[in-house]
Formats: C-alpha cells, structure tokens, sequence
C-alpha cells in the first residue's frame, strides 16, 4: 500500500513538473518574450485547486495595479456579509412618522430593477417621512481617482442613499433632446463642426450641456454622473421624486429600526462583473459596512477583511476602493488566485460561473468563444489583467490570474496574447 501511494505522488510531481515546463514553453514563446508584452511587467498564477498545486507561476509575487479586477475583492465581501439579499434602508415607525436611513443600496430607482421595495413603502405610508442622515465617513470619490472624470459615467459619485445609479440619462435623436430623471435643466446647443452627439457637465453643479450637429440625425442614449450634495439635496430629489414632503430628523431614543431587504444580492453582482460596473462595485463594499456596523466606510470595511478573513492571503495587498478606479491599489496575482480559491470552496461552481462573465458575454464578448473562463477584466491606460477560473478539455478546473502593467500597446493586442496562452492550456489538459 506504501508503494502505491509513493507511486502516485511520484506520479503526480512528475505531471506537475511536465505541465510546467510545457506552460512554461508557451508562456516564454506567445508572450513573454513577444509584442505587445516584451517590455511589460507582467505576473502570472496558475493554480489546480484538486492537487493544491501550481501549474505555473510567473512574477506572482511582484505588486500589480489589478485595475477592475479588484472588484474580486469586493465580490468576495458582498457574497460573505450581504447574504441573499441586499439591504435597501433601516426604518423605524411610530403612530405618525416613519423614519428611514440608507444603506448605500444603488438598486434604488435604477432603470435595471423594477422591484422597489423601499420605494413602495415610501409611497404607501400616509405618515410623515423623515429622513435620517446616515454615518458616512466616505467622500464622493475614491482615493485616488482622477478629478477629470466626474462627468464620465463609469465615475458616478458615492452615497449612503443612491438614486438612479446617481446618474442622469440623456437622451438625443435628431433636434429632440430631454433627460431622466428631469431633476435639472438640459442646455442643447447646435454645433455644425462636430459629428457626433457630445455631452458634459459643469464640474462643481448640476449644469448639463448637449451639443450636436443637426445635419446628423443621430440617436444617442448618455450617462452623466450628478452631484448628488448634502443631505438637504437628497431631501429635494426624494421629494421630487415622491410628491410628498420629506424631513430631516433625529429620530427618538427609543427607536428601534428595522432592516428593509431588496434585490437579491446576485442580480446586483453579476452586472457588477460581466460590465464591471465601478458604482455597484464600490457600493457593495459600502453596503457591507453599513449592514456590519450601522457605519458606512469603505477602509473600515476593507480593513477588517484584511484582518479577517483575508489575513492569510500570500502577501498583504494594498486595497484602498472597491472598483479598481484607483491607482493606488497593489496586489500580487496569488493573491487573487487565494480570494478566487476561497469563494471557490465556500460557494456553489455554477452560481460563481454565472456571476462571473465568460466568452461571448460582458467585457469577454469578443474573447473565449469557448467559454472555457469564468473571470474579471480590468482595464486602465497601460494596465490590462484577468483572473477567475478556466476548466480544461478534460474538465480540470484552474484558477488563474494575469496581471498587465506598463504595456504601450492596445488592450485589444494584450488580450489577444493572454487568450492564445490560455486556450493552450485549454486545450492541452
């Protein structure tokens, strides 16, 4: 019996050591030593969760910018502490009033979700609502992100009570012009020198700005980040929006709040992954705090992780938001492949396969026609990366990061070169 067990690792050491140096090969031939990644800095984790062996590991312990796959991180928090649902507000009634705290859920009023439960009880109690202003020791941004981008959509700013995915919508067809909501005023200009639909927001208040050229008669649908204020301003949209009379209140000591659920938290993550969706991303870090502590901030949130769950992880990553907008975070590829590995022991394979994007969906659309990966993108000047999970031929699962930083080519050209070495391995075994 001895024999055969010896036979067996010896067995398994020698495949292991074969599919290393085969990756190895490859790596160092399509990739490596190849454009658009010669002069990159690049890190590569290969890991087979069933042998706790790595096929192939490249620079897996150098800092990386992960870009967008830092939301890994963050899916890994929302799956642990948000449970089935996401908590849409805490709200406490007496005979007459009814007060109510957000929870930073962005579903409220979001065009992507018809179920409004907070909504509904804020539309069918007769008594007075007050609003409860909430502990948030967040600001609008995240550290480090770029003040240039606060009329970009994928930018929206960050609160305790989103609405509308804290954006505007606007839309253009032709000479026709209006927005959603209609909470501020739209200015449409004529432009005959340009020939695409432009739109842009004054940088310190809710002016918006539309220039088109009426010889095109093009339709466009754009995303405009508000400047969503203080709580008096959250008070005006709720009014707005509600039709009713909305106060500011401390609510009476011997209140005891209820917790309102939403969603159910996967129709949230999904989107978060297949579109990497920074606003969802970044609230579902918000949202786990609030539900933690009744206080909503992302590094508190972060740093228990870190001094949690996360405290064994190979080395300590520098974490600082929950979408990957930030340059600031660094984090080594096995450390992505450790989260990858926890959600994949603590979590069902097929609700993990459908929350994250695979070949023909998301930002994989074009890539993995196979559908063989199961992973998150991320994407900033000079910084591509990709980490999730690959199952082979022979159906052999593997978790698996890549992380791209420095390159000067086109994201398009990195990920064309990480897809040709997966698809080897992919076929292979």
């Amino acid at each position: 019996m001895r024999s055969i067990l010896l036979f067996s690792a010896i067995s398994l050491s020698l495949q292991a050591s074969a599919q290393t140096a085969a990756i190895s090969r490859w790596a160092n031939r399509s990739l490596l030593h190849q454009q658009p990644l010669e002069q990159a800095h690049v890190g590569i984790s290969i890991y087979e969760p069933a042998t706790q062996k790595y096929w192939y590991q490249y620079q897996d312990d150098k800092f990386f910018t992960p870009a967008s796959n830092t939301k890994i991180f963050s899916l890994y928090a929302g799956l642990k502490l948000l449970g089935d649902s996401l908590p849409a507000a805490r709200y406490y009634e007496n005979d007459t009033a009814i007060f109510v705290k957000g929870m930073a859920d962005p579903s409220f009023l979001h065009p992507d979700y018809t179920f409004q439960p907070l909504l509904q009880l804020l539309q069918q109690t007769g008594k007075q609502i007050y609003l409860v202003p909430a502990v948030n020791q967040n600001k609008r941004y995240g550290p480090g992100w770029s003040w240039a981008d606060y009329a970009d959509d994928y930018q929206p700013e960050l609160t305790e009570w989103p609405m509308y995915g804290n954006v505007v919508r606007i839309y253009h067809h032709g000479d026709t012009s209006k927005m959603v909501p209609p909470l501020y005023d739209l200015e449409t200009t004529e432009d005959s020198t340009i020939s695409k639909t432009s739109t842009e927001r004054d940088e310190r208040n809710n002016l918006f700005f539309l220039k088109y050229n009426p010889a095109y008669r093009d339709a466009s649908t754009t995303e405009v980040p508000f400047v969503t204020g203080a709580e008096q301003d959250l008070r005006q949209r709720l009014q707005d929006t509600l039709h009713k009379r909305i106060g500011l209140a401390v609510p009476p000591q011997e209140a005891s709040f209820q917790l309102l659920k939403s969603i159910p938290a996967d129709s949230l993550f999904t989107p978060m992954m297949h579109r990497s969706d920074n606003f969802f991303a970044e609230q579902t870090l918000m949202m786990a705090s609030a539900s933690l502590w009744d206080t909503i901030s992302t590094k508190k949130m972060i740093n228990w992780l870190l001094e949690g769950d996360l405290k064994d992880l190979p080395h300590a990553p520098q974490w600082v938001d929950g979408s990957g907008l930030s340059r600031y975070n660094l984090i080594t590829p096995r450390d992505f492949v450790s989260v990858l590995h926890k959600m994949y022991v603590q979590y069902p394979r097929q609700r993990l396969w459908d929350i994250f994007a695979t070949g023909g969906k998301g930002t994989l659309r074009n890539y993995y026609q196979q559908q063989f990966v199961h992973a998150k993108t991320g994407t900033l000047n000079g910084v591509v990366g990709l980490s999730g999970y690959l199952v082979t031929k022979k159906n052999k699962t593997l978790i698996f990061s890549v992380l791209v930083n420095n390159h000067q080519d086109t994201a398009t050209n990195v990920r064309r070169a990480v897809e040709r070495l997966l698809t080897m391995i992919w076929k292979e075994y």
